[in-house]
């Protein structure tokens, strides 16, 4: 076996044996590595630019800094953990939120979330992951993350009801792709259905007037653009509460991979999250979304049982060449709200679907009026995005959930075993 840039040959770097897999520190012969990364930027592609689509955010500025934190991500690891880092879904709810504050506000919460997540990482690497579940317990994380899920349901309507038979046909592929597609097809669902929702709209002249022109005049090289952050505290607090989604999804990523390579990788759980910190803060300090580790790449390592690290860096240094065409993200720029609004009814639900399913892994017992209670409030004020003044900073639904069930969860857990009735109870 030869070693190249670091990776060792797998086998004669043609085939893989059954049974065998290409392991992190492995590659098969360069055409197929890149062949390989090809798919994982096809594979991360609809949802890493829907976010900058949905907020607001430069398309190419984002596309700039998931390249460059996948690489990041992947030296902080030291090559043994394989993962792309694309934009957060998370993050769509607190940004929308506050777009109105512009974007320099915007990026200047996802700055402090990626700033927190790399204290979180460092001290995940010096005591264990056992302090996440000490802090942030399963029915805590559920809550979090479905209600940061459910707050967007009614943007998600309001832009389906705008043009609904594009939506409705949008919606519909992906569904359709989702449960009947098989293998890529299926992964690629939600890129699909916006590609074939923007050519239902063009068909039926549902594109924004100047849509040819926008296409025609953006140029085929040039700079992403940058912006600078501004620290508004009311956009911090909206967008910290995402922390706890990039902390579940890191390390669920962690477990997965360990999964498939039939290797135990805890040891990485701290540096992913300081490396997904880090990436988070570079692109909240020049304009680009926050970052996570992305489940869509996971199939394609599934589905094709590589999971070499080399593919990851094409598919980093890939995305970061097609974030010096602006052409590209005006084409993005050009997807109907219809479009979005058939895509993100399923895109939102899935998210807040993700906190039931930690629920459901965690058998979070709803018995437990602890437990019921916490998360039925919290729900509430995230879908009915419970907005409040505190000191002169506005709050919506976001924050005032979160914060109100990491707070108020160990205190009536606290009542409940030394007051009420549940010295014995299971949580």
């Amino acid at each position: 076996m030869k070693t190249s840039f670091g990776w060792t040959v797998h086998g004669d770097g043609k085939k893989i044996l059954p049974g065998a897999v290409v392991a992190p520190e492995e590659r098969l012969s360069w055409p197929r590595t890149i062949g390989i990364g090809m798919q994982h930027v096809v594979a991360m592609f609809g949802a890493t630019l829907l976010v900058p689509t949905l907020t607001g955010f430069p398309v190419n500025t984002t596309l700039l800094f998931s390249g460059l934190g996948t690489i990041i991500f992947l030296l902080l690891t030291r090559n043994r953990l394989p993962s792309y880092l694309g934009s957060s879904f998370a993050f769509i709810a607190p940004l929308s939120a506050s777009q109105s504050q512009g974007i320099g506000a915007q990026i200047g919460g996802v700055l402090v979330t990626g700033l927190v997540l790399m204290v979180v990482g460092f001290v995940v690497r010096a005591l264990g992951r056992r302090v996440i579940d000490a802090v942030m317990p399963p029915a805590v994380t559920g809550a979090i993350v479905a209600l940061i899920g459910l707050n967007l349901a009614p943007t998600a309507t309001a832009n389906f009801v705008t043009q609904p038979l594009v939506a409705a046909v949008t919606l519909m592929v992906i569904l359709v792709l989702t449960v009947a597609g098989r293998g890529m097809v299926s992964r690629l669902a939600i890129l699909i259905g916006v590609v074939v929702g923007w050519v239902f709209a063009a068909l039926t002249g549902n594109l924004a007037e100047g849509t040819a022109e926008a296409i025609r005049e953006a140029a085929w090289i040039g700079l992403p653009q940058f912006h600078r952050p501004e620290f508004q505290l009311s956009a911090i607090l909206v967008t910290l509460p995402v922390l706890v989604v990039l902390i579940a999804e890191n390390v669920g990523h962690v477990k997965a991979v360990s999964a498939m390579t039939g290797r135990n990788l805890d040891d990485l759980a701290g540096n992913a999250l300081i490396g997904d910190g880090l990436a988070t803060t570079l692109a909240g300090g020049f304009g680009g979304s926050g970052t996570t580790t992305y489940a869509e790449n996971i199939g394609v390592m599934a589905a094709t049982k590589v999971y070499s690290t080399a593919a990851y860096w094409v598919a980093a240094v890939t995305a970061i060449a097609l974030a010096f065409i602006p052409k590209f993200g005006a084409l993005i720029f050009t997807i109907p709200t219809g479009v979005l609004g058939g895509a993100t009814l399923v895109l939102y639900g899935l998210i807040g679907m993700l906190g039931v399913r930690i629920w459901l892994d965690n058998k979070v017992n709803f018995n437990n009026p602890v437990n019921l209670t916490a998360a039925a409030v919290a729900l509430i004020a995230g879908i009915g995005n419970l907005t409040l003044s505190l000191g002169g900073v506005t709050l919506e639904g976001i924050a005032w959930g979160s914060i109100g069930v990491i707070i108020g969860y160990p205190i009536l857990k606290w009542l409940y075993i030394n007051v009420g009735e549940g010295r014995s109870a299971s949580f």
